[in-house]
């Protein structure tokens, strides 16, 4: 896409086309700031279903859901229908100072209906970062009322993600969030990454690897004492790491660890939850009790932004005599619980419900599972990983030996744009490539995804053979 000058305006003072304002205007997300002055943004200009449509009227498979969240695909009219619906009920209202609305309790009402264990209260955020730094906050005032001010550190594991505000981003533990913005504050920590095929030692069973995680997170806590040491943050399944799913037994001997020294559990279900995994919540899917969840992204279809922080019993009813001695719990946000996300995501659960969203997405996970392994022979192919609907694939210089390509070689950022020229959205983590489609997907649709993924590979293949980038 070219890039056009500034001096390219109309008499108003606006550039003459969308894309050519968003080139120069927005200064975007995960970006190259630098590439997207040159090569401008691929702009979307319409969704139904699983696919997508950008400004040149080109088809693109969305493999990817947006950002994992689009569950529900594109286009949905009756999450459009809800919102105009509450907008011109009450297009906004807040929950200060003992106020609600009908949304916000009924959206609370059903999650914790829904939710995988015995909860109390939900606390409404708009995105998962948001919700990663409540969550924080909630557990350092927990241990404040209860007289532990030193128990106070979080930890959660090299590659996990869990937004990008400050605290939520102290708890990511992806290099990229953290370089030049002071990142991460003192009292956060990381521990093992459970991935099985790049850190396990030789010999070392899948089992005897989770054995080995729990004890390094158990010597962490032992060497930062027990006493200081609050909360562990886990995904059920890490995404933005590289959609890296547990071995077997990992959680249970995680779970033991956290329990002995009187650690909280917390479940970012930003990805997970909702289906992706096959169960309502990866909770259920990898056997996770936690004290407190979050969960955003699905809640809406990723529609409109809301999240939510959901605490049980024995958070809450430490926190709540103590908001009466001051005479409020000081922290919320204007948008918290907004009517009219809250109602997309009452009638967002109203869908999924209807659907048998779960039945669907465990019938789905057959073929997506079965064309996903199908690539694991493949000479470039190093490993392939998924549960649900949702998988990756790690390319590999050695099939043989595991040595992943020198990062400068960007061979998944690669493979991602032949896909994207194809007309299939994929995502890279390094060398890992994600696919997380909408939940909705049929299994035509999955091999239409996966045929032009083989396509994408094979042109991979053949630019790193020419290059001698492969070992032999």
């Amino acid at each position: 896409m070219t890039v056009h000058n500034v001096s390219d305006r109309s008499a108003n003072g606006r550039v003459n086309s969308m894309s050519r304002r968003d080139a120069k205007a927005v200064f975007h997300p995960y970006t190259n700031a630098v590439a997207n002055e040159f090569e401008g943004p691929l702009v979307i200009t319409r969704g139904e279903g699983v696919y997508i449509w950008d400004e040149n009227g080109k088809k693109y498979l969305e493999g990817m859901s947006g950002l994992w969240c689009a569950s529900l695909g594109f286009g949905e009219k009756r999450l459009a229908t809800a919102a105009a619906r509450q907008m011109n009920q009450l297009p906004f209202y807040h929950g200060f100072n003992q106020k609600g609305h009908p949304s916000q309790i009924e959206l609370a009402e059903r999650l914790l209906d829904l939710a995988p264990v015995p909860m109390a209260k939900v606390f409404f955020c708009n995105s998962g970062s948001e919700a990663s730094d409540t969550a924080v906050k909630i557990i350092w005032y927990l241990n404040n009322i209860m007289g532990r001010p030193e128990k106070k550190k979080i930890i959660s594991r090299f590659k996990a993600y869990h937004g990008v505000t400050v605290a939520a981003a102290s708890i990511t533990g992806v290099p990229v969030n953290h370089t030049d913005f002071d990142i991460p504050l003192k009292g956060f920590l990381h521990t093992d990454m459970p991935h099985y095929y790049r850190f396990s030692e030789g010999g070392e069973s899948e089992e005897d690897f989770a054995t080995r995680c729990a004890e390094n997170l158990e010597e962490l806590i032992k060497k930062e004492g027990p006493d200081t040491v609050a909360a562990f943050f886990a995904e059920p399944v890490m995404g933005a790491g590289g959609v890296i799913v547990p071995p077997p037994t990992y959680f249970e001997k995680i779970q033991a660890v956290l329990q002995k020294y009187d650690i909280l559990l917390v479940a970012d279900e930003v990805i997970c939850g909702f289906g992706r995994t096959g169960e309502m919540w990866g909770s259920q899917t990898l056997g996770l009790r936690p004290d407190i969840l979050t969960c955003a992204k699905a809640l809406t279809s990723g529609y409109l932004p809301i999240s939510a922080v959901i605490i049980n019993n024995r958070v809450f009813d430490t926190i709540a005599p103590r908001t009466s001695e001051i005479g409020i719990f000081g922290h919320g946000y204007t948008y918290s619980g907004h009517p009219v996300p809250a109602a997309v995501a009452v009638e967002t659960l109203n869908i999924y419900e209807e659907i048998n969203l779960i039945d669907h997405v465990k019938a789905r996970s057959k073929s997506f599972l079965s064309r996903l392994h199908n690539f694991a022979d493949h000479p470039l192919v190093g490993e392939t990983m998924g549960l649900g609907l949702v998988g990756a694939i790690e390319l590999v210089a050695n099939k043989e030996t595991r040595e992943p390509y020198d990062a400068s070689t960007a061979v998944g950022p690669y493979l991602v744009a032949q896909a994207q020229e194809r007309g299939l959205i994929l995502r890279a983590m390094g060398d890992r490539v994600a696919f997380s489609p909408p939940l909705i997907i049929t299994d035509a649709e999955i091999s239409e995804m996966f045929d032009k993924f083989a396509e994408a590979l094979y042109s991979t293949f053949k630019a790193v053979s020419n290059c001698d980038v492969t070992k032999k």
